[in-house]
């Protein structure tokens, strides 16, 4: 990645919070705060959270733990384009998210709404301040055929007052929180972000990003930060892609790259993390936790060494794009 002037969070692993906002199942308080002070005690130096999580019980466990932390010595980034309203009917299943807060959830796009998201973010959190704020989903699997209306939207509102607020020194850094390619590429167009958080779209089994987006971060110094390097789940055993039940060609093609790594001797989990973080313009991956072991065990994974026959043989079966970076 050459010189930039953009700001990036610490890589190479951070910590992803949907996992803490009860996503598929209720994960109880006490081990909510004991894995995010695993991933402190870690060394993991980058937190992500949204206020859809919960929806706000991942931002109010972020803060609760790390509020108690030097503030100058992690970098903390939130989402904006979504508003919590005090609804009494809430509180069962807010889409993925299990167990959730007595609060409905509105879309808000606008320089105004991004202002109030940041502002009621800090109230949860209970901090005087958030590093990097990602325009939450305004792209296609969330909006439909809208999806074009509220990026403009997006455009003109929220991304014209983060670059504000980045220039009053508000927040160090902004872009986009998607799960989507084509939003990014079109913001790069249209705004000066920072950095992406992409979801999904840059994976041992998914590489949209490689070829459109990245290149064109590379010639502008902006950053991407991947998550769900695990697809959801589906690269580390689980049954679900892109948050729902995987496909049987996404499956087929989970248990080739497995047979592939047992051959080698590879725990698929670790190459997953490496191939993310391999491309220089990647700061940072954020794989999901619930539980203390996971964090140490996506550490160690990170650190695992893998060998070089291994991605040679990916890229000769045609699994990877030759032009792909792999780790050294």
């Amino acid at each position: 990645m050459p010189d930039s002037k953009h700001f990036a969070p610490p890589g190479p692993i951070g910590f992803g919070g949907a996992p803490l906002g009860n996503m598929f199942e209720e994960v109880p308080d006490d081990v909510a705060e004991a894995t995010l002070s695993a991933a402190w005690d870690a060394g993991i130096r980058y937190f992500d959270t949204a206020p859809e999580y919960g929806p706000g019980i991942s931002e109010h466990r972020f803060g609760h733990v790390l509020r108690n932390r030097p503030r100058d010595d992690f970098v903390l980034s939130t989402k904006v384009g979504r508003l919590l309203r005090a609804d009494s009917s809430k509180g069962g299943k807010h889409g993925p998210f299990v167990k959730g807060l007595p609060f409905r959830v509105d879309y808000d796009y606008t320089a105004d709404g991004v202002r109030r998201s940041i502002e009621d973010s800090l109230q949860r959190l209970g901090m005087a301040r958030i590093d990097i704020a990602y325009i939450h989903d305004c792209a296609e699997d969330a909006h439909g055929d809208r999806w074009l209306e509220v990026f403009n939207t997006a455009m003109t509102g929220a991304a014209v007052a983060l670059t504000k607020l980045r220039e009053e020194g508000v927040i160090r850094g902004w872009g986009l929180g998607v799960n989507r390619v084509e939003p990014c590429v079109m913001a790069l167009e249209r705004a000066d972000p920072d950095v992406f958080l992409l979801a999904g779209r840059y994976s041992l089994l998914n590489q949209p990003a490689l070829d459109t987006l990245f290149p064109r971060c590379q010639e502008r110094g902006v950053h991407v930060v991947v998550g769900g390097p695990y697809n959801s789940g589906l690269i580390a055993g689980g049954k679900t892609f892109e948050y729902q039940e995987a496909p049987p060609d996404k499956v087929a093609a989970r248990d080739r790259l497995a047979e592939i790594a047992k051959r080698h001797g590879v725990d698929l989990r670790a190459a997953a993390l490496q191939f993310c973080a391999a491309h220089p313009v990647v700061a940072s991956v954020i794989p999901g936790t619930k539980n203390p072991p996971r964090v140490h065990e996506n550490m160690a994974l990170m650190k695992q060494p893998i060998p070089a026959d291994f991605w040679r043989e990916l890229k000769q079966a045609g699994v990877l794009p030759e032009q792909a970076p792999t780790p050294a």
